[in-house]
């Protein structure tokens, strides 16, 4: 008897959860389908059973396998030009979100209102960065952990890394010159290496010499990143995801966490311990957070442990910047790269404002950026380069979280409810808007350097690759510095060439029978965005397609 009351508990509950999510699914539909009547902005093929999911499908077939997701919502967003954002329902997969490429409603949904970031903002991360971090917290939650992260951070801090950032970048040289006519490489791992590299120094003051070996954190970092994505189920659904990830996670979490410690015990026995000056993101977070009082003993004196739930957020913190830091920053190196390659004029300017800057003799400017860091203020154009990459090839999307009471005004003057939305930004089309930016799918430095009034002055509010508004990217000094960087000790001395034709040809002579028979059968599909071969990838902080392979050549004196 008892088994059968068993088994039939078990039928009921199940019932109650079917019946739930069906009763929840159609609460859901109805309420979608009376916005569609009301005239809400949204693909017009819609379904009771699908929502838009079948759509995102649709637009995807258009790009290449492997392209971003948000290439697709670029994709669709030009059909809503009359209001400049659109619903779209991705119900149960994902929340139904509402896609902003208004430069005036980003303004709002940023700065005016700083709507909350929804819980999917760090749940899409967490096997990542391990939990609660910069990008999911809210309310004082966030502005206790980011005044104590922000010292890390500051433009003055940033300064103090120079000298080994150019360090980094040298051996990053060097490694180029090693591939000089040598056959294709793959800039983005390269960049990779070097990012990595950097971010240890920053965050957890560590020497990993990752650019010339191995390191158990980076492995660590990027079997979870092959094993993570935003949408794909074939990945999301996968049995080993969690146990894989988990692990990993694992591996991670000791490692930082032996850097904490470390830290710690260097601040209270400083003596002892020989510690130099606080400088990397963990010291000056752990001065901050003792020096507040956060952490202090009854008697007022230096605790001798940390609070274990300290410890464990800001782990989530260093693992959120590791791979931010890491990631994003590398994939825009090499967008960089990519684009210089193609504007030889953009590339002539570049190398004569180092000639004036740094002088003629190239192998000196390591030495004097290093003896006077802030020769980085005057390299404007190399700047420029920078943010209009930046501008072309944003690394991430911006998500927030619909209020009650709280409507987006479109530009043709609807007013869009947001409660119970997810509101994505999504860059690419924010920075691509013909409406408000002249020529928007060319790379123009110039545009960062005229005035107020010329027709190429970058609109107000509609750059946004850190996002504006108190919520800005913490890591944005170190992005544009290291970047910047790397282009004076690179591009006086490298020529870089895509070579993605060669890279395609090998990969087809590699492919099996029934790859060749698939093709023969499809076709050989698409493999071009805008006809760029380099299309920003599903890869993590969408990095170029197929790790931007390429060859290497040094300047001849002719250049």
């Amino acid at each position: 008897m008892a088994p059968n009351n068993f088994l039939a508990a078990i039928a009921i509950l199940a019932a109650t959860g079917v019946a739930y999510f069906v009763l929840s699914g159609y609460r859901h539909r109805a309420r979608i389908n009376e916005l569609r009547k009301q005239g809400f902005p949204m693909p017009a093929e819609w379904s009771w059973w699908f929502g838009h999911n079948l759509v995102i499908f649709r637009y995807t077939k258009r790009l290449p396998p492997l392209a971003n997701v948000v290439l697709a919502m670029q994709e669709m967003s030009q059909e809503f030009t009359e209001t400049e954002m659109f619903l779209m329902d991705m119900w149960p997969g994902y929340p139904s979100s509402i896609i902003v490429f208004n430069p005036e409603a980003c303004t709002l949904i940023s700065q005016k209102w700083n709507l909350p970031r929804p819980p999917q903002s760090g749940e899409a991360i967490k096997p990542i960065v391990g939990g609660q971090s910069l990008v999911s917290m809210n309310g004082s939650q966030w502005k206790t952990w980011r005044s104590l992260l922000n010292p890390g951070f500051s433009a003055s801090n940033m300064m103090n890394h120079v000298p080994f950032i150019v360090d980094c970048v040298q051996v990053f040289c060097d490694k180029l010159r090693e591939s000089s006519g040598n056959g294709i490489i793959s800039l983005d791992d390269f960049a990779t290496r070097l990012t990595f590299e950097v971010i240890m120094k920053v965050t957890l003051d560590a020497d990993v010499n990752y650019q010339r070996g191995k390191h158990i954190l980076p492995t660590a970092f990027d079997t979870i990143t092959k094993w993570h994505s935003f949408w794909d189920v074939r990945i999301l659904w996968n049995p080993l995801r969690p146990i894989v990830q988990t692990y990993n996670g694992n591996v991670i979490n000791r490692y930082v966490q032996r850097e904490l410690e470390k830290s710690f015990l260097e601040m209270k026995n400083p003596k002892q311990t020989n510690a130099k000056p606080a400088h990397s993101v963990i010291s000056l977070a752990l001065e901050a957070y003792i020096g507040g009082g956060q952490e202090m003993g009854k008697d007022g004196q230096k605790p001798q442990k940390l609070d274990k739930s300290f410890i464990d957020t800001v782990t989530n913190q260093i693992r959120l910047f590791l791979f931010a830091g890491n990631d994003t920053t590398s994939s825009t190196i090499a967008f960089a790269f990519h684009m210089l390659s193609q504007h030889v004029e953009a590339l002539a300017r570049l190398r004569q404002e180092h000639d004036i800057v740094f002088g003629d003799d190239v192998s000196g400017a390591a030495h004097l950026l290093k003896e006077n860091p802030t020769l980085l203020n005057q390299c404007t154009y190399t700047l420029a380069c920078v943010k209009e990459t930046l501008r072309l090839y944003p690394p991430a999307a911006n998500m927030r979280r619909g209020q009650p009471g709280i409507s987006l005004p479109a530009l043709n003057g609807q007013l869009l409810p947001t409660e119970g939305f997810n509101i994505v930004v999504v860059q690419q089309t924010v920075h691509q808007n013909p409406r408000v930016w002249v020529r928007p799918r060319e790379f123009l430095p110039e545009r960062w350097l005229v005035g107020p009034g010329h027709e190429l002055y970058p609109p107000q509010n509609a750059y946004r690759p850190f996002d504006i508004g108190s919520r800005t990217c913490i890591g944005q000094p170190l992005t544009l510095n290291e970047i910047k960087i790397v282009l004076i000790l690179t591009a006086r001395t490298f020529n870089v060439k895509p070579a993605y034709e060669e890279w395609d040809r090998l990969q087809e002579q590699k492919r099996g029978i029934w790859e060749r028979v698939a093709i023969w059968t499809r076709g050989e599909g698409i493999n071009t965005v805008h006809g760029d071969r380099a299309y920003q990838s599903e890869k993590a902080g969408t990095h170029p397609s197929d790790g931007y392979p390429c060859r290497v050549e040094l300047v001849t004196q002719e250049e």
